[in-house]
């Protein structure tokens, strides 16, 4: 799906932006590293929930998160 991968894109710039690592972004969102490295890569379809916790550990709000 598209739209998986666009969102995994910019969770990716978004991280890198900040210079952070996957490893650092997982532990500040408390969720597993691998996990995180298949939404980037759009091979996961997040929850409502996790969205939120990757927003929190990049410091942004939801609508920041989609606006690309």
């Amino acid at each position: 799906m598209d739209e998986l991968i666009n969102l995994g894109n910019r969770i990716r710039y978004l991280r890198k932006k900040r210079n952070m690592s996957i490893e650092d972004l997982a532990l500040e969102c408390e969720i597993n590293r691998n996990y995180l490295g298949d939404l980037e890569r759009g091979k996961r379809n997040p929850t409502y929930k996790v969205l939120l916790k990757i927003c929190k550990g990049l410091k942004i709000s939801i609508k920041h998160l989609f606006d690309y």
